[in-house]
């Protein structure tokens, strides 16, 4: 019998939230107060967010604030994501939980499985990237750019970008598949040296990664992609995903991180 995972589709929310949320069942499973989760959810919004150890230098504040964007720390690592036109994905499960065991590389490869069955289903022929040895471009600040070990790609193309952390109570990775807009968007709000840099970032971006209809040539509604990742994680991973809400307690620790870390800049521009 397929072990039973709760499956949470939240409505868009402000960058702070959605971190604040992921964290909050991750304690909250870390203490056996909830069972393993696959969370959807999108942002609103749109929201810059920076990798756990990212400068916060590598932000433009005033270009964010004209363009009316969030901005966010993520407590997993990588480099930066504009969260908007897309739909993310995480998954937060106990330290002992066999679906995301062994060494980060391990677990990525499992759950990437995943993700390329669901992009599979959406009409994508996709693949995972293998693990290549050492990143040159890890100074490189745009997450989409640079595709790392067990990542799904398209003609060459990054598709979905990810990251995990793990924590003595338990695992949360997250990650997004961006399904229409322009991506290079994020380069308006990262600092460059000058405009020639910014629109050379810009065209590396459209050259390296792409997006769900720019690929597939029609667009894909957010519904249709979050049925595909529930059927995906379920036929490829052995689970039974049962629809639930955030407990009580869970809203709660999720609003007070908002308050004392996800939304102050103690934590956001700590670096």
């Amino acid at each position: 019998m397929a072990d039973t995972w709760r499956l949470l589709i939240t409505p868009p929310a402000r960058g702070a939230w959605n971190m604040a949320a992921d964290e909050a069942i991750l304690e909250h499973i870390g203490r056996g107060e909830a069972i393993p989760t696959l969370r959807l959810y999108a942002w609103h919004p749109p929201c810059l967010s920076l990798g756990h150890a990212q400068p916060f230098s590598d932000v433009d504040a005033a270009r964010l604030a004209e363009r009316g964007w969030d901005v966010v720390r993520r407590p997993t690592g990588g480099r930066a994501i504009l969260h908007t036109d897309e739909i993310t994905y995480s998954i937060i499960a106990p330290a002992d939980e066999p679906r995301t065991a062994g060494s980060i590389l391990e677990s990525y490869n499992r759950l990437s499985i995943a993700l390329l069955q669901a992009v599979e289903a959406l009409g994508l022929r996709v693949k995972v990237k293998e693990d290549t040895g050492p990143n040159h471009d890890a100074l490189n600040p745009v997450c989409f750019e640079v595709s790392s070990a067990y990542e799904i790609t398209v003609n060459g193309k990054k598709l979905i970008g990810s990251a995990q952390m793990r924590r003595k109570d338990g695992v949360l990775q997250h990650g997004s598949l961006p399904l229409t807009g322009n991506l290079a968007r994020i380069t308006e709000a990262l600092t460059f040296t000058d405009e020639s840099a910014r629109a050379n970032a810009a065209a590396r971006l459209h050259a390296r990664a792409t997006t769900v209809q720019a690929t597939l040539g029609h667009e894909v509604i957010w519904n249709d992609a979050a049925q595909a990742l529930v059927w995906a994680f379920e036929a490829t991973l052995g689970l039974h995903l049962e629809a639930g809400e955030l407990s009580a307690s869970e809203q709660a620790r999720a609003d007070e991180l908002v308050r004392e870390k996800y939304n102050h800049p103690g934590w956001t521009e700590r670096i």
